[in-house]
């Protein structure tokens, strides 16, 4: 017995006295890959300015110095994100919600930096398609949706070639179909790389969880510059819109832009008001603060830490107090409506303790907000009911449907890609169709609608799929948050938030996490494992988790 004691000691000796000896030598290693990171990185930046400097000073010569500056630091940012692609798609997701800001506080309403967020998105999609290449990883994920979208590229291609095509051979004065169609095709699909993208992003639940708090606290930030927005606006500090006359009193404007964002109404004499947050128009800042609801919720409920919870449900009163303030009818509604659905969707109902803190911080919330300003809550019940009355989204969304199908009468691909896409106006003329079937009717008849439907169906179903396969409780949360958000888009019909920020970018990000849970729930140590000494698990998750990270692309 003695001996066997002895044994054991002995062998536990020398198991320390090895963990001691790799240590040694992975600390030097670690030191020495750290001072080549380091190194790498000051080459890198050096030459990024270099770059930026040999950009900026011909531009001197022919544009604005305010261009200048922004091209050289463009230049730079290309560089940068292609020789680090996984920070630039960090730095990709952190810019999104304050791109509108930017474009206006910085750019001066500069069209080009209202997609300066693509000189992230871009180079580190090339970086990862070459290194994907080199480590033969599958490029396109998930490898099942390949097919719809394949169906869908092909009749989009059809379009584009045989309509932008024929409308270029005799275009309109200042018309440029072809160049219209590459642009549309880009809105249309030129984000479903970040299904990938964020796939091979997420290496471990470390990442999900970084994940979810980053969103988290972008939400907090912009949310509470929506509040002080609104709180300027209200004290007459921000004229807004108040002392216009007609049709002046409804319309978004730059001139009352107020703290962030861009246009924006503020007139409170007819009880109208529309507030664009940190983003461009009202309409993205409404589909942002709906799109929170659900990230928000993730972290409220599915966050390990108690701290991030708590954090978590702050971040949904935010959200909540936004919604109401917004003056968008489609956040005031959604954003309660997302939260109950997440709650008996999710399996959260049980846990319903946990949302009767921020229940009654939300009543607080409202009363003290009604009793500052006792019009706002009936300000926005009533502009609820009135537009309701004037055309219920059913029926609008018909009228909707009716019209884009005489457009296309004796055209069945559709008018041209891009053709009603807001965003191409710059190369021609597009048609405003404010819902997103119509839409895709109109620029691409009903094949193509039909082949992007049926595609957003079937990556409503492998990532429905994914994320029940999972077996850790706290992933399958997440997975089950983020999929209610991507179903929930997949059926929408009115506006068109697949062709806008953020929904555009959050749509595809939010599908490649639930893509990876399955592979990160693999990654969860198992109960047998548990019954491992702690110091052995802890060193065999050290080691596990350096191989994952060794092995992804970025």
């Amino acid at each position: 017995m003695l001996k066997t004691k002895r044994k054991a000691k002995k062998s536990k000796h020398k198991h320390s006295q090895k963990t001691t000896a790799l240590s040694k030598k992975e600390v030097a290693a670690q030191k020495r890959k750290t001072s080549q990171k380091r190194n790498e990185l000051l080459r890198a930046i050096a030459l990024s300015c270099l770059v930026s400097v040999a950009v900026s000073i011909p531009l001197l010569f022919v544009a604005r110095p305010k261009i200048a500056i922004v091209g050289g630091a463009a230049a730079a940012i290309l560089l940068l994100s292609y020789k680090y692609p996984r920070q630039a798609l960090w730095a990709f997701l952190i810019y999104l919600p304050f791109s509108g800001t930017i474009t206006y506080a910085i750019g001066g309403g500069n069209a080009a930096f209202q997609v300066a967020k693509d000189a992230f998105y871009i180079p580190a999609l090339i970086a990862l398609i070459q290194s994907c290449k080199k480590k033969q990883l599958p490029l396109f994920i998930p490898k099942q949706m390949l097919s719809t979208f394949s169906i869908l590229l092909m009749m989009a291609m059809l379009t584009l070639i045989f309509v932008n095509g024929e409308m270029q051979l005799n275009p309109r004065a200042g018309d440029k179909p072809i160049l219209q169609g590459i642009l549309g095709l880009k809105v249309l699909i030129g984000y479903i790389p970040l299904i990938a993208c964020t796939y091979y992003l997420l290496r471990t639940k470390k990442d999900l969880v970084f994940f979810s708090r980053m969103h988290l606290v972008l939400a907090i930030v912009c949310c509470l510059l929506g509040l002080m927005q609104y709180l300027l606006l209200e004290s007459g500090k921000c004229a807004g819109t108040r002392g216009m006359i007609g049709e002046e009193l409804y319309k978004a404007t730059l001139e009352a832009r107020c703290l962030v964002g861009g246009s924006l109404v503020f007139s409170p004499e007819v009880k109208f008001i529309r507030l664009p947050g940190t983003f461009v128009a009202p309409w993205q800042w409404a589909w942002f603060l709906i799109s929170n609801a659900f990230v928000t919720f993730a972290s409220a409920f599915c966050d390990p830490s108690f701290w991030w919870r708590v954090i978590g449900l702050f971040g949904m009163a935010l959200v909540f107090a936004n919604a109401v303030i917004s003056g968008q009818r489609a956040a005031l509604v959604m954003v309660p409506v997302a939260t109950a659905v997440l709650l008996v969707l999710t399996g959260q109902v049980v846990n319903l303790k946990r949302f009767i803190p921020i229940a009654a911080g939300l009543a607080i919330l409202l009363f003290v907000g009604a009793a500052i300003n006792p019009g706002i809550i009936e300000q926005q019940r009533e502009s609820f009911v009135s537009r309701w009355n004037a055309a219920p989204p059913q029926q609008f969304f018909i009228n909707q449907l009716e019209q884009s199908k005489n457009f296309i009468i004796d055209r069945p691909l559709g008018r041209g890609v891009g053709r009603a896409t807001n965003s191409t106006r710059i190369f021609g003329a597009t048609q405003l169709i404010e819902t997103f079937q119509p839409k895709l009717i109109y620029e691409l008849g009903y094949p193509g609608m039909i082949a992007f439907q049926i595609m957003l169906l079937h990556l409503a179903f492998l990532t429905f799929r994914a994320y029940r396969s999972v077996k850790d409780k706290s992933l399958r949360s997440y997975g089950a948050s983020f999929w209610v958000f991507v179903g929930f888009i997949t059926i929408n019909t009115q506006y068109y938030p697949l062709d806008v920020d953020p929904v555009s970018v959050y749509y595809w990000v939010l599908a490649g996490a639930i893509l990876k849970l399955p592979t990160i729930d693999k990654q969860v140590p198992d109960e047998k494992h548990q019954e491992l000494e702690s110091n052995d698990l802890q060193v065999d998750e050290q080691l596990k988790e350096k191989k994952i990270i060794a092995s992804a692309p970025i």
